[in-house]
């Protein structure tokens, strides 16, 4: 068992002894841990937690992991508003209650209902500390409104989280250190866990989703509270709420891309928008008494992504479908109220999101946990579906297969297309030039634009997609950079000559993006000129000559474009052909683009992928592996088919024929008398290596069932044969027998070093990569002449990895013998 869950369950109850000694001394005149100083520590526990839950949710422990990432977030916005009390940002006692009252009610039900699912799963240790939390956040919302609740009945609760959480987890640390000899009674969990229940924790569950969920309550909890009349006021107190939950919903943007859920990864980018946006809104009126005004436009807008999105999630949830439809309103409440967050229409959709968040919290967090599932119609569309012959469901282990190599995240282009919708439309709102904050436009397009563009771009990278990353996070720069200059009141009527010297340079490298684009496809063609045409904007604006009406185009362009890519990317990862086609390329080369087929991806670590690879060639596939030296193409010996295919893959030239690769000369042994005693010797001496012995073709080339494709191997004379020095290699060539080799790579070309490059020159051309990274060595096998070995001569056709000497000493150790 992990340790991570004992260092967790250590941070809570921490925390907890630092809540019950600071409400124990609350009636006091002066605190005993000042308010500055319990925030800062507060901070430093909710990222332990963070860690502690985050780690541990590689190992299926749904409820621990939300537990501890619920904690985390309230222990942040918590910690803040004691320092902004500490420093004296809260003036007033109201201003203390308004400021912490809309977390507390959030958590006290976020809890409430962790600990409700933790009974009936029978976690009881981690259901007695939610709800030890839950009662002491509930309590102290009641001090905050009656002086007949006291701070002990708070303090009481904090002292039982502490004393539960640091049993069990000092229980398991003993566990662990004794090495399973010592348990305290209670402590042993991890052992009355039944398969079945292991089993309904794996798949491809979203765990991160349920604090997903939560961070959704806690932002409508904000403005829901102000509606209620819960809170006097909206102000600066409630912006830690709002932007710890931005700043965590980023994050499970980012570990749902781990867990490859693309919808909700980007739904939750969605999110974290809108409480940049409300955290923005609440600071706005520290300069200015009135409040900000919201783009109209842009908020339709993104109700119309909210709607899309909502649609292809019923695919999967109805229910969730449903769920996301309330943002839509959202969004329309916001368009339609001048004033956005600060008026009653928002304000109602905002507490209709709490309680839709709090139902779906429950739904996922049990269905996560439970054997029994409480029903969502999942698979009822799916049953539709099926019937249908246009549309079929993308379905299969090659899913979420990466552009390059083995990526251990889903494709993020959905949430980089939309978020360039989403600042495109933004800009088209000029504002006052004398007040550029007055419009809520920097959280659209520096958190859109920028943060979560170079989300999108850093996971492309991590998937092989080189061109489309690098355009990414040139894009987010640009986004960041121009959006605080211009709307953050740093640009002013004045131009600056540096801000126009910036800005070519930003086409200058934009303008080698569209070059290489013409080898990628029509879509992003048109998706990097039309930015080109934004930056061509922003250059004119500098220098005072931008015609009326032609930034509004160019951003226009840019967004309807990108909508365009948004949908091709959605239809594309959900259904099966193209619905949406982002085209061919404008300039087909040869050999360019020859990853553009996706093929399989493998991790050579696991031996499971090592059987599918010798499956595969067993079926007459060939597939790219890694060795002891480079990548090389291989194909079974015995499916002359596949032989032959691997042959005309590559143009393989007739002065430069396939190899044999055996793992034993048992596999020769049924031909050892073909033999001559020296050559044997010296092979059984040579081998494993990097050495290809060429030896004399003969009969024993037919025990191997090549039959009529022998003739793609070795010349009329003579066949390269050898036993790679890679354990991954021999134990495929054990699985399927004697293999054919060729260099992975089109004749005339550098050996691949790496299976990305396998992938991008044959990738359309193989069945699957067997992937490994990088090569353990640069330089290819060296390969000896053994043909008049006899006579006691050897010749080298290829000196490689192993030396000259190396070889004839083998050679002079064996006449010896």
């Amino acid at each position: 068992e992990s340790l991570h869950s004992s260092i967790g369950l250590l941070g809570i109850s921490a925390g907890s002894l630092l809540l019950a000694v600071h409400f124990y001394a609350l009636p006091r005149a002066a605190p005993l841990i000042p308010s500055t100083a319990l925030g800062v520590l507060l901070l430093i526990l909710s990222s332990l937690l963070a860690y502690a839950g985050i780690r541990r949710s590689l190992r299926n422990a749904s409820l621990f992991l939300s537990l501890c990432l619920t904690i985390s977030v309230f222990w942040c916005g918590y910690g803040v508003v004691f320092i902004l009390g500490g420093q004296g940002v809260l003036n007033d006692t109201g201003d203390f209650r308004n400021a912490l009252v809309p977390g507390l009610v959030t958590f006290t039900l976020a809890l409430l209902i962790t600990a409700a699912v933790g009974f009936l799963c029978r976690e009881v240790i981690l259901a007695m500390i939610a709800s030890a939390l839950s009662l002491a956040s509930a309590h102290e919302v009641a001090m905050h409104y009656s002086t007949a609740f006291g701070s002990f009945a708070v303090a009481c609760n904090y002292m039982i989280v502490c004393l539960v959480g640091g049993y069990f987890a000092l229980g398991r640390i003993l566990y662990f250190l004794t090495k399973e000899k010592i348990a305290l009674p209670g402590t042993d969990l991890a052992k009355q866990k039944t398969h079945a229940q292991i089993q309904s924790t794996s798949g491809s569950v979203n765990h991160f989703a349920v604090t997903g969920l939560i961070l959704n309550m806690l932002s409508a909890s904000v403005f829901g509270c102000r509606l209620l009349g819960l809170t006097d006021k909206l102000f600066v107190g409630q912006v830690p709420w709002l932007w710890a939950a931005g700043v965590y919903q980023i994050g499970i943007c980012v570990l749902s891309y781990r867990v490859m859920d693309v919808l909700m990864a980007t739904f939750f980018g969605f999110t974290s928008i809108l409480k940049f946006a409300g955290g923005y809104c609440l600071l706005y009126p520290i300069w200015q008494p009135e409040p900000p005004s919201f783009p109209t436009p842009l908020l339709v807008v993104f109700s119309i992504l909210f709607a899309v999105l909502a649609l292809f999630i019923t695919l999967k949830s109805p229910v969730d479908g449903l769920y996301f439809l309330v943002y839509v309103a959202y969004c329309i409440a916001l368009a339609c109220r001048p004033k956005g967050f600060f008026e009653g229409g928002p304000q109602g959709v905002a507490v209709a999101i709490f309680v839709a968040s709090a139902v779906m919290t429950l739904i996922h967090l049990y269905n996560g946990k439970a054997g029994a599932k409480i029903p969502t119609g999942k698979g009822a569309v799916k049953a539709l579906l099926a019937r249908s012959s246009f549309l079929k469901l993308r379905e299969g282990a090659d899913l979420h297969a990466p552009y390059l190599g083995y990526s251990k995240y889903a494709d993020a282009e959905v949430l980089g297309y939309a978020c360039s919708v989403l600042a495109s439309f933004a800009i088209t709102m000029t504002g006052d030039p004398q007040a550029p904050l007055a419009t809520v436009v920097i959280p659209w397009v520096v958190v859109a634009g920028g943060i979560l563009k170079l989300l999108g771009g850093s996971v492309a990278f991590a998937r092989g997609k080189t061109l489309e990353s690098s355009a990414f996070i040139l894009y987010a720069v640009m986004w960041i950079i121009w959006g605080l200059t211009r709307y953050g009141g740093l640009y002013g009527t004045t131009r600056s000559f540096h801000a126009a010297v910036g800005i070519i340079g930003f086409m200058l490298f934009n303008g080698f993006i569209v070059f290489c684009t013409l080898f990628l496809n029509i879509a992003w063609f048109f998706y990097s000129l039309t930015f080109w045409l934004i930056a061509v904007s922003f250059l004119l604006d500098t220098i005072h000559a931008l015609p009326a009406g032609y930034d509004i185009a160019a951003t226009l362009l840019f967004g309807l474009v990108s909508f365009y890519c948004f949908l091709s990317a959605l239809f594309n990862s959900t259904f099966e052909g193209s619905c949406l086609p982002m085209g061919r390329p404008i300039v087909q080369l040869s050999g360019v683009g020859g990853g553009m087929t996706k093929c399989l991806h493998l991790p050579a670590r696991k031996a499971s992928s090592v059987k599918r690879i010798a499956d595969i060639l067993k079926n007459g596939g060939t597939c790219g592996i890694p060795t002891d030296t480079v990548y090389v193409l291989v194909a079974a010996c015995n499916r002359p088919d596949a032989v032959e295919k691997a042959h005309h893959s590559k143009r393989q030239a007739q002065d430069r024929p396939m190899s044999l690769w055996i793992s034993s000369l048992k596999q020769l042994e049924p031909a050892k008398h073909l033999f001559t005693p020296l050559l044997w010797d010296f092979m059984e001496a040579a081998w494993p290596s990097p050495i290809s012995l060429v030896v004399p073709r003969g009969e024993w080339v037919d025990f191997l069932g090549m039959k009529d494709s022998a003739k793609y191997v070795g010349t009329a004379q003579s066949v390269a044969i050898r036993i790679p020095d890679c354990s991954v290699t021999t134990h495929l060539i054990d699985l399927v027998g004697p293999i054919v080799v060729t260099s992975a790579n089109p004749t005339g070309e550098a050996d691949t070093t790496h299976h990305n490059q396998v992938y991008a020159k044959l990738g359309d051309k193989v069945d699957a990569v067997l992937c490994d990274g990088p090569s353990p060595e640069n330089i290819a096998s060296t390969v000896v002449d053994c043909t008049k070995i006899d006579s006691g001569n050897i010749g080298f056709f290829r000196v490689g990895i192993v030396p000259k000497s190396q070889v004839l000493q083998i050679l002079e150790q064996v006449q010896q013998k």
